[in-house]
This record gives C-alpha cells, sequence and structure tokens, in this order.
C-alpha cells in the first residue's frame, strides 16, 4: 500500500479532502449500478417471456397440424399372436385375422459324414425359385441368374465347401454342424417365403453321377430328379404366412404384411387357434396431450406476465414490468385473442370444447366438455386448423402461431422490448465508465494542484524561518 505525503508542507488533509471529492463525483455511479440492476432483472423477465411466447408458438403449431389430429393406435385382442402398427394414413376401424401359416425360409440338411473328410469335386449349381409340391415337386426358377461354385480337389471339405458357397451371395446361407455322427452341411435361403426356395444340382461330380447320394451330389437338393442328396432327408419348406381378414385370405412372404388394410401393417408371431379382433381407434390420449400442453404453454406465460406488471398493494412493490405498456399490451392482445372465433367448425370459441380463460387470466380445461368434443374430431380439429387465409377467423392453432411467431419476428413487439433493453443496459455500461473515467481524472488532477500547493507552502515556511532567524540576530 502506498502512502502518500501530500499535506505535510500545507498541514492540510488533503486525503480527506480528495476522498470526499471523488465521493461526491462517483454519486452517479450508484444510481448507475442500480439502474443497471434494474434493467437487468426486466431482460431477464423479457428473455424467460421470449422463451414461454416461443413454447406457446410450438404447442400452437402442433394443433395447426391436420396430421395432428388424425393419428391412429391399434391393438389386438391377442398380441402374441397379431400385433399392427401405423404405416401410413390409417382410419379407424376394427376386423378379425386369423393364421393359418407362418413364413418360414427353406433348409435342409445332408447325411453326416466323417469330419474333415472328402466329399467330392464338381460343381453346385444354385437357383432360387419356387417349389411346388402339388403332385410331383416342380421348380419354377426366378429372374435370378444360376449361381455356380466350383469343388476343386483339395477343397472338398464340408468347411471349404460351406465357405465357397456362402462367398459366393447365392441367396442361401451353408453351415456346418457337429455332433457324435460327425459333420453335416446345413442349407437355408436367406429369406422366407415360396419365392425364395433353392435347387441345388450337381455337375462334373468326380464319382461319375450327378444325381446320388455319394460324391459331391450328396450335397445336391432337386427332388424334382429324385430322393437323392439332401433331398432324401426331412426338409423345411419354403412357406409364406397365409391368414385371412374379416375372412378373405391374404399372404406374405414374410411374417408382416404391409397395406393389406391401407395405413396398417400386421405382424404375426404364431398360428392362431381363434379370430383376433385388430382395433384401429383415433389417438384421443395424444390429441388430449397437444391441448393439455397448449393450456401448460399458455398458462406459463400468462403467470409470468401478471407477476412482472402487478401491483401488490400490501406490500406497496411494483413488478418488474408494473406499467410497461409494452408488456402490458401483449397481456391483453393475447387475451383479446382467445376470445376470438373461428369458423369452419361447429365450435367457434374455446369455451365450446371447454377451455375457459379465469378472472386472473389463467386457461382452465373442463376434462368433461372436452371429452365430449373428442367425439366430433372432425370439428374439433377444424376448430384449430381451419385455414382461412390468414383471418381473424383462422382456426386457433394456426392464429395463435401466427401472433406468437409475430411478437417473436424481428421488429416484432417481444424481440423490439428485449433489443431495447440491451441497448439500455450497453449505455448504462458507457455511462458508468465515463463516470468512472471522471472521477479518475478528478483525483488526478486534485493531487497534482496540493501537491503544488505542498511545495509553495514548503518554501515559505523554510523564507519565514530565515527571517525570524535574521530578526533574533538584529535585535541581539
Amino acid at each position: 500500500m502506498s502512502i502518500s505525503s501530500i499535506g505535510i508542507g500545507s498541514g492540510i488533509d488533503v486525503e480527506s479532502i480528495i476522498s470526499k471529492m471523488t465521493a461526491l463525483e462517483q454519486q452517479p455511479l450508484s444510481k448507475l449500478i442500480s439502474k443497471a440492476s434494474q434493467i437487468q432483472t426486466q431482460v431477464s423477465v423479457v428473455g424467460q417471456i421470449k422463451s414461454q411466447v416461443a413454447a406457446l408458438s410450438a404447442s400452437a403449431s402442433t394443433l395447426a397440424k391436420a396430421s395432428s389430429w388424425t393419428g391412429v393406435t391399434v391393438k389386438s385382442s391377442n398380441e402374441s399372436a397379431v400385433t399392427g402398427s401405423v404405416s401410413g394414413a390409417a382410419s379407424a376401424t376394427a376386423f378379425s385375422v386369423e393364421v393359418q401359416q407362418m413364413a418360414a425360409a427353406q433348409s435342409t440338411a445332408s447325411n453326416a459324414v466323417t469330419v474333415d473328410s472328402a466329399i467330392g469335386t464338381g460343381t453346385l449349381n444354385i437357383d432360387i425359385g419356387t417349389w411346388n409340391y402339388s403332385g410331383t415337386p416342380a421348380f419354377t426358377a426366378g429372374s435370378a441368374s444360376t449361381i455356380s461354385v466350383t469343388i476343386g480337389a483339395g477343397e472338398d471339405t464340408l468347411t471349404k465347401i460351406a465357405a465357397k458357397i456362402n462367398a459366393a451371395s447365392a441367396g442361401v446361407t451353408a453351415t456346418v454342424l457337429r455332433d457324435a455322427s460327425g459333420e453335416r452341411l446345413l442349407m437355408r435361403s436367406n429369406s422366407t417365403g415360396e419365392a425364395t426356395g433353392f435347387r441345388i444340382q450337381a455337375t462334373g461330380d468326380s464319382d461319375g453321377n450327378n444325381a446320388d447320394s455319394a460324391g459331391l451330389s450328396r450335397l445336391a437338393f432337386d427332388p424334382a430328379n429324385g430322393s437323392f442328396g439332401m433331398a432324401a432327408n426331412t426338409y423345411q419348406k419354403g412357406l409364406n404366412t397365409k391368414a385371412t381378414i374379416n375372412g378373405i385370405a391374404v399372404q406374405s412372404a414374410n411374417n408382416t404384411l404391409a397395406d393389406a388394410v391401407p395405413g396398417l401393417t400386421l405382424n404375426f408371431a404364431a398360428v392362431t387357434t381363434a379370430p383376433v379382433t385388430v382395433t384401429v381407434a383415433n389417438d384421443t390420449a395424444t390429441i388430449k396431450k397437444n391441448i393439455q400442453d397448449f393450456v401448460a404453454s399458455y398458462n406459463s406465460l400468462s403467470k409470468t406476465l401478471t407477476e412482472a406488471t402487478k401491483y401488490d398493494e400490501a406490500s406497496k412493490t411494483a413488478g418488474t414490468m408494473q406499467g410497461d405498456s409494452v408488456i402490458v399490451g401483449l397481456q391483453n392482445a393475447m387475451r383479446r385473442l382467445l376470445g376470438t372465433s373461428s369458423t369452419g367448425s361447429s365450435f367457434s370459441r374455446l369455451a365450446d370444447i371447454g377451455l375457459d380463460i379465469q378472472r386472473g387470466g389463467l386457461m382452465t380445461l373442463s376434462s368433461s366438455k372436452l371429452d365430449t368434443a373428442m367425439k366430433d374430431p372432425t370439428n374439433l380439429a377444424a376448430l384449430f386448423t381451419a385455414d382461412n387465409t390468414g383471418t381473424a377467423t383462422d382456426g386457433f392453432g394456426l392464429k395463435i402461431k401466427a401472433f406468437a411467431d409475430g411478437l417473436l419476428a424481428t421488429g416484432g413487439t417481444v424481440t423490439t422490448k428485449s433489443d431495447a433493453l440491451q441497448s439500455e443496459l450497453k449505455n448504462n455500461s458507457k455511462d458508468q465508465a465515463k463516470v468512472g473515467d471522471r472521477v479518475t481524472l478528478l483525483e488526478k488532477r486534485l493531487r497534482a494542484q496540493y501537491s503544488a500547493l505542498d511545495t509553495k507552502m514548503a518554501g515559505l515556511s523554510a523564507l519565514n524561518t530565515y527571517i525570524n532567524q535574521q530578526v533574533a540576530q538584529w535585535n541581539k
């Protein structure tokens, strides 16, 4: 801490004088600091209002969308066998489903051989298509080309053959299974359904016979040409799901059936022993939640506006924005808007569906009245979605969103108020800096002046001492 010697020469308490003079000059600073605190509080309140207006816009936007009112739920009387999901625009309905057959992928297995034994060389030709097992088995190849897998010497163990088949991307998967009997080749279609069955024919079998259960042909599957190779064993046919909807037969290559009922996907998990009722109903729970969210967002904003503009007679304290014409005007405009009507629906006012504005400005929701209104979903939706080209009779979702978005737009009431407060806060900061600069300059000037005075006083004191000494000499 520095020690000042100013005032020693003059005997004046200079530090006290400077302290009082600078304190006097600093008086506007305390007022500016207090004002800055007040502005900052207002900035926070307006920021909260902006956030709540945005939330009101979002909730109104949801209600303004036609899609918010067309949602449905799907319920099944036996979800362990049949379930449903919405895949598009679905209408409320109910129907009976019976599942006679589940989809399956074709699969088969070879006879067991000694582990890592040589099977035989040649070529396995794999086709994907449809087997018809009515009478003599017949195969109809699909549009894909035959995939030929050549098995050479030294690569004819089951493990190596399986690897070559899988590398060929032939629409089947080969797996080697080992057990107490040795090892065998398992073959399975990559997809379920009748049209993804496979036929495997052997050519160039090293044992000279392409249609027996020895050599490479032991891995063939071609029941149309005889029960040899893998066709001699039990196998799983490629199957479609087969079901009835209200008695009408339907089928699918997999265990999912899309758009047999428009906008719905049915998922099958098991064959049924009794009819399953699938019910498609309007999603009233989501609609009610959207309306409740709107009420909550409106009330949050209304509470903030009321608290900010009120005057408490008991405590004689005013809200942060009490008397502010912009915020008071916003509050009044919002209440007027909610009291307007909309055309295009048998419901014209929010009160018609149970949304009422109370004396204090908050909105209440009558569940019983809303439940009654929800029995007329078309008109309930129109109350919020009716588009009358931007007029005051638009649906409430549209016009409340437009109102809220206007407040937040560039030049909008809330945005302008926020910008003005930020500008005021910035100017206040500049004014504080100016006061600080003036105080610093004043202190510097005072110290310079009193330092000069000290020097003069010290000189006069020395002169006075000299004169007194001379006079004393004269009087001797």
